[in-house]
């Protein structure tokens, strides 16, 4: 009946719109510790769960359903039935009496889909997320579970979520008054972020420098221009210098960045800080004006603002040579095994061809400003339809285990790795069900981003040998810089902003709009067109989350810095 009546109210609430719709409560706003956030299911004791384990298994099976992305790659397996998929059903079953089922959700419509999953009270049990405001909305409307209570009355149920996670990603979004924790936030092992990639033959035939500046980068990216037949014969028309995808904000993060203040306090970052493509910071117009004087010079992917998420057309280009730079995830050209950009580059051009990393965007004070949002993730949250919080639970705390982090990332020796002489693992291609459709396998280790094995030493060793068939310096080199001259944020916990309820939508695609607009504009109408994009923005609901988030800063901190 549960999940009958919530799929009834949640459909009505969705056609008039998340935040109209939500009450202010948010369901266990006033509920006490050890109660659910429906109030119709009491949350354990430590006590009680012991009565319903028996060294740490159920007495009856229990079943649990887990979102996993669907990537949709060419070649991939099965992202619900696969080597992975069996070894977490197994150690499941065996350790905790509990069958696990994974629900395929694609990766580039996920919050849709999970939009309509919770409104038709069919999402999986465990859920997983980029989007925290999305999820606070169905908290507004009694659709998901407060975790708090089972973070804290299991405690001793979940010594790997504890020692992974700890107290930070734990409670890194719980309420400041109340404790209500709507989701907890996974961890990056490993925070690089994105990074600046060039061609190193294209680099090489034409006797230039990697370049070190922006006006370098710049230079670099005429000579490839001016120089397409001799780089590209018969595709010369196809030549594209520099290439960033529609997500400008994203893609060109590391440029932007390179405009804002190093020296920024802690409270403009965070006022201006919506979400982590800083639209609204000082200093970013100034970086996409640079962006928009190379793209009107003929120096960028004409149409980079045609191809959406999940669309391969960029990666595609990249794949044939026809890109001579681009800026994107720290390990991205390496990514996908086989299909990788750097594989399919090897077979098509030459061992020569292939793509490594630079830092050519300097700031005003000589450095290169990347901000990094801090050691979280994704955001991992129960649906109120979830008949089995404790076995969710156990669940994550399952994968949260080295040993089984380390199997999931690195798989089977002979299959997936090689082990060298100094113990590191070298990953090598995996063939069917074997392959991993995520760098990493980071779709079944949600609570854990980036390379985490058994021991720092052990991961420290085989950071390099990752990506199979890769030169293990250039993968050093894009770690290095990923990590150099980094800002990490802090968590701000002032309370509920309330204006960022159900705005995360629809301030995304007007974020995305304003920067694809702006670089694209002819050079006489940047200012206009930046100015037109950014209001919209602010007057769609961005000035009302910037007040609030001021107002409630300034009753939480008494100054502008809490590092």
């Amino acid at each position: 009946m549960k999940k009958k009546v919530l799929s009834v109210v949640l459909a009505c609430a969705m056609v008039f719109s998340l935040a109209a719709c939500g009450n202010t409560g948010g369901g266990s706003a006033n509920a006490p510790a050890g109660t659910g956030s429906n109030g119709s299911d009491s949350v354990a004791s430590g006590d009680a769960a012991a009565s319903e384990l028996t060294d740490g298994k159920f007495a009856d099976t229990r079943h649990i359903t887990v979102e996993v992305y669907d990537r949709n790659n060419d070649g991939g397996s099965d992202p619900t039935n696969n080597v992975y998929t069996e070894y977490i059903k197994k150690g499941m079953l065996e350790k905790h009496n509990v069958e696990v089922e994974f629900v395929a959700i694609p990766r580039w419509t996920e919050t849709d889909e999970i939009n309509t999953q919770l409104a038709a009270g069919t999402a999986p049990d465990v859920c997983v997320t980029y989007s925290y405001p999305t999820i606070k909305a169905y908290a507004d409307m009694d659709a998901v579970i407060d975790m708090r209570p089972y973070i804290d009355n299991y405690k001793d149920e979940l010594p790997n979520l504890w020692n992974w996670l700890g107290e930070t990603n734990l409670y890194w979004n719980s309420d400041l008054n109340d404790g209500t924790t709507w989701a907890i936030e996974a961890k990056l092992a490993n925070m690089n972020r994105v990074i600046t990639f060039i061609r190193k033959d294209w680099l090489d035939k034409l006797g230039l420098k990697e370049p070190t500046t922006k006006e370098e980068f710049h230079d670099v990216l005429v000579a490839f221009k001016e120089n397409a037949d001799t780089l590209l014969g018969a595709d010369a028309n196809k030549m594209i210098p520099y290439s960033v995808s529609y997500d400008v904000g994203w893609r060109a993060g590391t440029l932007i960045e390179s405009f804002l203040d190093p020296n920024m306090s802690d409270k403009e970052y965070y006022v201006n800080g919506f979400d982590d493509r800083k639209l609204t910071q000082n200093g970013t117009k100034e970086g996409v004006k640079l962006l928009n004087d190379w793209y009107n010079e003929g120096l960028m992917w004409k149409d980079f603002y045609l191809y959406g998420s999940g669309d391969s057309t960029e990666d595609d280009m990249m794949k044939a040579g026809y890109v001579g730079a681009f800026t994107h995830n720290w390990d991205y050209p390496w990514r996908n095994g086989d299909d990788s950009i750097a594989a399919n580059l090897k077979r098509l051009i030459g061992d020569d061809a292939k793509y490594i990393a630079i830092d050519p965007f300097e700031d005003k004070n000589g450095g290169h400003n990347k901000f990094l949002a801090g050691p979280i993730d994704r955001k991992i949250f129960f649906p109120a339809t979830n008949d089995e919080p404790l076995a969710s639970m156990l669940y994550l705390d399952y994968i949260s285990s080295p040993e089984v982090i380390e199997f999931l990332q690195v798989g089977e020796e002979g299959v997936t790795h090689n082990v060298l002489d100094d113990g590191g693992y070298e990953i090598v291609a995996a063939t069917g069900d074997a392959i991993q459709n995520s760098g990493m396998n980071i779709d079944y280790t949600i609570t854990c981003n980036g390379l985490h094995l058994t021991n720092e030493d052990l991961t420290n060793k085989s950071l390099a040998h990752t990506y199979a068939g890769i030169d293990p310096q250039d993968i050093l080199d894009a770690d290095k810089i990923a990590k150099t001259d980094t800002r990490v944020g802090i968590n701000v916990n002032v309370g509920d902003i309330e204006a960022e309820t159900g705005a995360g939508d629809t301030l995304t695609a007007k974020r995305d709009t304003c920067y694809d607009n702006a670089v694209k504009a002819p050079s006489a109408d940047f200012d206009s067109v930046w100015e037109e994009g950014l209001s919209d923005y602010l007057t769609s609901g961005g000035q009302a989350i910037i007040d609030e988030r001021t107002e409630k800063w300034d009753a939480v901190y008494p100054s502008d810095n809490i590092r």
